[in-house]
């Protein structure tokens, strides 16, 4: 499985690759929301994990894209905001998965769960 961690905060993006390195071949990172739909058009990673809040374009604009771009595409949120209204726009982004970052175990039950 290859990873795309999106997140402004390096040490969120050590924290993610650490975690979650033995289920992943590659990993790969970039901090912002224009850099991860470049990203994923060059190497179609098959889980992207997206941050909501990053300069420049965020989060739920860059998985629109990335969905528009490739319908397949699996983009799970990865945020600290626990909020319903962000939850239904990440659905409307076309995210298919919203984890809080104070659950990652959750992220790691989820892409594990992927790989069967």
């Amino acid at each position: 499985m290859n990873l795309l961690i999106v997140d402004d905060n390096a040490a969120m993006r050590r924290l993610l690759r650490r975690l979650l390195s033995d289920l992943a071949g590659i990993i790969l990172e970039c901090n912002d929301g224009a850099q991860a739909v470049e990203m994923y058009g060059r190497h179609r990673p098959d889980w992207v994990l997206m941050d909501i809040e990053m300069k420049g374009l965020d989060g739920l604009e860059a998985t629109s894209q990335i969905r528009a771009a490739d319908p397949d595409a699996r983009i799970v949120i990865v945020t600290n905001y626990d909020d319903i209204a962000l939850r239904e726009a990440a659905a409307k982004a076309g995210a298919c998965g919203y984890v809080l970052k104070d659950n990652l175990l959750e992220l790691r039950a989820l892409l594990g769960g992927s790989m069967r």
